[in-house]
């Protein structure tokens, strides 16, 4: 497999701050994400490699790996990892040797191997589990991740996802294409079945069964809590002090938010029935959550208004009989 070099896929130095990943990754996410991009294949690509290295790089455990993984390896080189990957873990074989692969899944096979959420290896090219009667002639099921946007958990998707497998005793390997449904209304970690597409059997055995685990792609602007969303509001202090209008993104466009005077740091909003399909029908919410964004004076006049705003603070609070601090 080829070495990813999640660096240099969000545009950041490996020295970066966890603050500037998340924003490179937000620009590049608005960018290419397949709603408003023109070039709408070539975006979903993109898309996906941007999300993959953010699921690494934006979690600090899964960073730490990758940088002792990959402080040696060039985008693009054929890959073997260091020895101390294979102790203790269910990597044995390779791809080739192991003879399954799953394609389609919205990651990349370095990705699958050493961050997916089933572990190395184990969850992309099969394991095998316990199956009752008969379980030493039946064929090993396999996990994959299956990665798809919250646009699509909300309508609901079509996915096609490539196996490809070698049966025991015969030559070469075979190729078949699937078309998977996605409900809408899908959950993260929900896993779709697809009977009898594991990994082959011995003869007279069972073959296995292959399990997608749902996935959610990492979204520019909102996260995912059950079934509402979140969206971290940032505002200028002015605006926090003086009320405002605020255009909010949702799934389905832009909504209109009116921030009233005096809003601090923390306040929450509800916007009601735009979050993702609960359970018992209907959806959920999404809340907006305000960040007072302070700055530095950059220039002598802002310092001079921002000092006036002082004065009339403390003038006021003198007033009043007590302290602006």
């Amino acid at each position: 497999m080829e070495f990813r070099d999640y660096y240099k896929v969000l545009n950041v130095p490996r020295s970066a701050s966890a603050d500037e990943i998340r924003s490179s990754f937000r620009k590049l996410a608005r960018q290419y994400h397949p709603d408003v991009a023109k070039d709408k294949k070539k975006a979903e690509e993109k898309f996906r490699e941007i999300n993959e290295a953010y699921e690494v790089l934006g979690d600090p455990e899964k960073r730490q790996r990758y940088d002792q993984l990959g402080a040696a390896w060039q985008e693009g080189q054929e890959f073997q990892p260091p020895p101390q990957w294979r102790a203790g873990t269910r990597w044995t074989q390779t791809p080739e040797e192991f003879g399954f692969h799953v394609g389609g899944t919205g990651f990349s096979d370095f990705f699958e191997a050493f961050f997916s959420d089933g572990g190395p290896l184990g969850s992309l090219f099969g394991h095998q589990r316990p199956s009752g009667m008969g379980a030493s002639r039946a064929g090993a099921d396999a996990e994959a991740d299956l990665a798809i946007t919250l646009e699509e958990a909300l309508h609901g998707t079509s996915k096609e996802i490539v196996l490809r497998r070698r049966d025991p005793g015969k030559p070469g390997t075979r190729t078949q294409t699937y078309h998977v449904s996605i409900p809408a209304g899908v959950r993260e970690g929900q896993m779709i079945r697809l009977a009898g597409q594991g990994q082959p059997a011995p003869p007279g055995g069972r073959p296995g069964d292959l399990f997608l685990r749902i996935r959610f792609a990492k979204h520019p602007y909102l996260r995912v809590e059950g079934s509402d969303l979140l969206y971290e509001l940032e505002l200028p202090p002015w605006s926090a002090a003086l009320g405002n209008q605020a255009e909010i993104p949702t799934l389905g466009g832009k909504a209109r938010l009116r921030i009233p005077p005096g809003s601090s740091s923390g306040q929450r909003f509800r916007l009601a029935g735009l979050g993702m399909p609960r359970r018992g029908g209907g959806r959920g919410d999404l809340y907006v959550t305000l960040a007072i964004r302070m700055m530095n004076p950059s220039t002598a006049e802002e310092r001079a208004l921002w000092e006036k705003i002082a004065r009339a603070s403390h003038s006021e609070a003198s007033r009043r009989g007590g302290s602006s601090g």
